[in-house]
């Protein structure tokens, strides 16, 4: 998968009272962190996501629990992540699909943005979302 969508470890710190990750904007993640939401309550055939963003990078953690996400280039490539650790995530830059899915009662999934919200910039349906990828 190209696009530059990769996984990232993050330092983990810690002692016997427990662990503790930071993750900052512009040295962790690429970006600088403008919205921060998390996903939780979602039911193991439920399927979030399905859409692109114009502008908008993200990084995916699995803070609880475990979830997939499914990331496609609109020209025919995709891969699958397991998001399973908390300190790790995966990067997903602009302009690809993704679907999140496979959720564990216990999920967790936190999502870091670059972009506030703009509803114009998403793409929700995946036709569109091809056509604009390839032209």
């Amino acid at each position: 998968m190209d696009k530059n969508v990769k996984m990232l470890d993050f330092t983990q710190r810690g002692d016997e009272r427990g662990r503790l990750v930071v993750v900052e904007g512009m040295k962790d993640v690429p970006f600088d962190i403008k919205r921060i939401f998390y996903i939780y309550g979602s039911d193991k055939d439920v399927v979030r996501g399905q859409h692109a963003n114009r502008r908008s990078e993200f990084v995916l953690i699995n803070v609880a629990g475990h979830s997939k996400v499914k990331v496609m280039d609109g020209k025919g490539n995709e891969a699958v992540f397991t998001l399973n650790r908390p300190h790790t995530g995966i990067y997903l830059p602009n302009m690809v699909w993704k679907d999140m899915y496979d959720f564990s009662d216990d999920s967790v999934l936190l999502v870091l943005a670059s972009e506030h919200y703009d509803a114009s910039e998403y793409i929700r349906d995946y036709e569109e979302f091809v056509k604009e990828v390839n032209s």
